[in-house]
């Protein structure tokens, strides 16, 4: 976000993004106004205007055809997501076969396989897939996409481990640390309220793995929403306890919208659970740093 918000003070707008920076509407739409256009495809960006790449990452294609026409384009990918990008290129280098754990058709997955010629990774969705896979003769290594939900990838990589004793695991948990913290916050949220209410977008896949993690939990009722207008509130009435939790790239703002619309309806009381003290820092790219 900061990577476009500073690009288009350096660069004025437009500034182009290849798609959704984050997947939060809101915060799209904020940088919408500030000037950002959302595009699906280099293609659509004007040979004088800078593109930004997202958070997702994106097929070493994307910059090749953006290198191709002379554009200027920053690379916006979370550090976490480069990370799993290079552990795939590095597997391919030597001659393993990479069982990528993830969803398809969702952009990172899209955009680690396509860091290696095709044919190179075979895709993990489910535990039936781990048992079924068939991979080519040879070493294998396995990476999964950075927002899953932990226990389940714990199972998955279980089954791999088991049928392929000699596959090769990352040097570092891929699931990034904002995903891992807020699946384990919402386990211990789950077990002393009535309802879990997740603020995020349907697409975004680790708000997703909250409310799968709030129901494997013990609480039932975990819904999705994007904001205070999404919620049901005839059916929030009839609970004592309501859990409050966000996907990564929800903004705080929407979070405090939320306790606002609920304080206007109820007698609230709020409690903050502990949790871990999030200190990690990204550098952005050299030319969009400020001294």
């Amino acid at each position: 976000m900061q990577i476009v918000e500073r690009a288009l003070q350096k660069y004025g707008a437009p500034v182009y993004v290849r798609h959704e920076i984050v997947h939060n509407r809101r915060v799209v739409e904020r940088l919408a106004d500030m000037g950002a256009v959302f595009v699906e495809e280099v293609s659509q960006v004007p040979d004088d205007r800078p593109v930004v790449f997202s958070a997702h990452g994106v097929p070493k294609s994307v910059p090749q055809q953006a290198d191709a026409r002379g554009l200027n384009w920053l690379d916006a990918t979370c550090p976490l997501v480069s990370k799993v990008h290079i552990e795939t290129e590095r597997h391919y280098e030597q001659k393993r076969h990479i069982l990528l754990i993830g969803h398809a058709g969702h952009p990172e997955v899209i955009g680690t396989m396509g860091q290696v010629p095709d044919g190179a990774i075979s895709l993990i969705e489910t535990e039936a897939d781990a048992r079924q896979v068939t991979p080519p003769q040879g070493p294998l290594a396995y990476a999964t996409q950075t927002t899953l939900s932990v226990a389940d990838t714990a199972d998955i990589i279980s089954i791999l481990t088991q049928r392929f004793p000699d596959i090769a695991a990352p040097h570092k948990e891929d699931i990034c640390y904002a995903t891992t913290n807020r699946q384990q916050a919402v386990q211990d949220l789950a077990q002393s309220v009535d309802m879990v209410l997740v603020i995020g977008a349907p697409n975004s896949s680790n708000s997703q793995r909250l409310v799968e993690v709030a129901r494997n939990s013990g609480c039932q009722d975990a819904r999705l929403i994007g904001e205070a207008v999404d919620i049901a509130w005839d059916e929030v009435s009839q609970y004592h306890h309501v859990g409050l939790t966000a996907g990564a790239s929800a903004p705080e703002d929407i979070i405090q919208e939320v306790i606002a619309a609920f304080e206007q309806r109820f007698d609230l009381s709020v409690k903050i659970l502990d949790g871990v003290e999030e200190n990690v820092h990204f550098k952005l790219p050299r030319g969009l740093r400020q001294d």
